[in-house]
């Protein structure tokens, strides 16, 4: 996809993956199982999440949130069955929850343990350090790690 495929047209109302920003509930998008899918996945949260007016500081931190959650994904799992990776996202207020599933992996996402010295492995550690709340739910179809952001999630599932 070229250039104007990519980025996200402010005056239309929709985002790069063809939804309206700030529109409905909640949001759902389906993205190609692709590192390079990231940057666009992110800018559709962000953008989404401004419109919507919720604080600068937690769209910055939805925005890496999202990004780990997703580069996560995309390097330790499996793709949905349609070979995609689906992020949700809804706000209410400054209270923001992210979800990014996929096909899954043989083991559990935990954060890994501190190494000083790592080049790689701090993605959930990230999340941990940044959301009020997070965790995973799994299935013997996918894997969905979520993280809420400004306050508690409607959840109340334990870790």
């Amino acid at each position: 996809m070229g250039q104007a495929g990519t980025a996200a047209s402010s005056t239309s109302g929709v985002d790069s993956f063809g939804g309206e920003i700030g529109r409905g509930q909640a949001r759902t998008i389906r993205a190609r199982w692709e590192l390079k899918t990231v940057t666009r996945i992110r800018q559709a949260v962000a953008l989404d999440l401004v419109a919507r007016g919720v604080d600068e500081d937690i769209v910055g931190e939805a925005e890496l949130v999202t990004t780990e959650l997703v580069t996560n994904s995309l390097r330790h799992a499996t793709p949905l069955a349609d070979r995609t990776v689906r992020i949700h996202w809804k706000a209410r207020g400054n209270c923001v929850e992210i979800e990014v599933s996929d096909g899954g992996s043989d083991t559990q996402p935990v954060p890994a343990a501190r190494a000083v010295w790592a080049t790689s492995g701090r993605g959930l550690r990230i999340v941990r350090s940044i959301a009020h709340e997070w965790g995973v739910q799994r299935d013997e179809k996918q894997t969905t790690v979520w993280a809420a952001l400004g306050g508690p999630s409607r959840r109340r599932v334990g870790h």
